[in-house]
C-alpha cells in the first residue's frame, strides 16, 4: 500500500531517508500572550525556552482521591481490559495505558474539559483547541516498563497527519513522581529542533508502538548530541501537580522497578488551526482513539 500525499506542504519530512537529520523548527512555540490566559509572561518565556512548565498543584485533594479510585476501578475491570483502547504490558499483562478516556469516562472527561487545563492550552497555542488524544498511563510498581526517547510530534505528523507542532500535552500526576519510579524526562530546548527519523512506517505500526516505540525513534548518535547539548531534566513532583510540554520535546521515561507506582492522566490539545490531513509517512491514519478526527473545540 502506498502512502497518500497530503494536501499541505510537508515542512517536517520524516521516515523517508536512510539516514536521520535534524531540521530547525519552522513554527513559533508560544503563539498566545500573557493577557490571554492564566500564565504570566515569565511562565510563557520559560515554556518557549525549555519546552515545558510545571504546575505544583492543579487538582484538589478530593479530585485526586476520585481520580485514583477511578484509576483502580478501570485497571481491574475485565471489560475495560479487553477493549481495543487498552494497552497491557507484554509480560505481566498489567494495564499500561487506557486511551480515549475523555470520551469513555465521565470522571476524566470533566478534567479534560476543565478551564484550568483548557485555558492554559489555548493561551500557549494562541487559538481554540480540541483534544487530539487522551489516556491514562499506569506504571505499576516492579513491572512498569520504560518508554524510549521520542518526539510525540514526529509520530503525530508521520502517522496522524498533524501538519505542525502546534500541540501541547498535559500530564496530571495521580501519584508522586520520584526520581526512581520512572518519571518523565525531557531534554529542555530540544523542542526547537526536529529529528527526521530514518526508515519507513510498517503497516499498522501503532499496534507495536503502543507497547514499545519502534518506527520514528531517533538514532543513538543524534540522541547523544542532543543530551550533550540540552541536558536532561528529571521531572519529580507531588501527586496533584502537572507538567505541560510541547509536542516536539524529546522525552522518555525509565522502567519502574520500585514498589511505588507512577500514574497520570495525559491529554493532548491541538490547535483548531492545525487539524490533521492525511498521514505524511504512513499508509493510513491511526485509529480514531489514537488520533482524533473530531475537531470540535473544547468548550465550544
Amino acid at each position: 500500500m502506498t502512502t497518500t500525499v497530503p494536501d499541505v506542504t510537508d515542512q517536517y519530512p520524516t521516515r523517508q531517508d536512510e539516514a536521520p537529520r535534524v531540521i530547525p523548527r519552522q513554527d513559533p512555540v508560544v503563539q498566545g500572550t500573557a493577557e490571554q490566559g492564566p500564565l504570566d509572561a515569565e511562565a510563557l518565556r520559560g515554556f518557549d525556552e525549555r519546552g515545558y512548565l510545571t504546575i505544583e498543584k492543579l487538582i484538589s485533594d478530593e479530585e485526586l482521591r476520585l481520580f485514583r479510585e477511578e484509576l483502580h476501578r478501570m485497571a481491574h475491570d475485565p471489560t475495560v481490559k479487553a477493549d481495543e483502547r487498552t494497552v497491557v504490558e507484554a509480560k505481566s499483562q498489567e494495564v499500561r495505558s487506557i486511551f480515549d478516556i475523555h470520551r469513555s469516562n465521565e470522571v476524566f472527561r470533566r478534567i479534560a474539559e476543565d478551564p484550568r487545563v483548557v485555558e492554559r492550552a489555548r493561551q500557549i497555542l494562541g487559538s481554540e483547541v480540541y483534544i487530539h488524544q487522551s489516556r491514562i498511563n499506569y506504571k505499576p510498581g516492579f513491572v512498569g516498563k520504560d518508554f524510549t526517547w521520542h518526539s510525540d510530534f514526529e509520530t503525530w505528523h508521520a502517522e496522524d497527519g498533524m501538519p505542525a507542532p502546534r500541540a501541547v500535552s498535559i500530564s496530571i500526576s495521580l501519584t508522586d513522581n520520584y526520581s526512581f519510579n520512572g518519571p518523565l524526562m525531557i531534554m529542555p530546548g530540544s523542542h526547537k529542533h526536529y529529528i527526521s527519523a530514518a526508515g519507513g512506517t510498517p503497516e499498522d505500526n501503532f499496534k507495536q508502538s503502543l507497547v514499545m516505540q519502534g518506527a520514528g525513534v531517533p538514532d543513538p548518535d543524534t540522541l547523544t548530541e542532543f543530551a550533550d547539548r540540552f541536558g536532561i531534566d528529571v521531572l519529580e513532583g507531588p501527586a496533584g501537580g502537572a507538567i505541560m510540554f510541547d509536542s516536539n520535546c524529546m522525552h522518555a521515561s525509565n522502567g519502574n522497578v520500585t514498589p511505588y507506582s507512577r500514574s497520570n492522566v495525559f491529554i493532548v490539545y491541538n490547535s483548531v488551526e492545525n487539524t490533521p490531513v492525511e498521514p505524511f509517512a504512513a499508509p493510513a491514519p491511526r485509529p480514531e482513539f489514537l488520533g482524533s478526527r473530531d475537531f470540535t473545540p473544547v468548550g465550544g
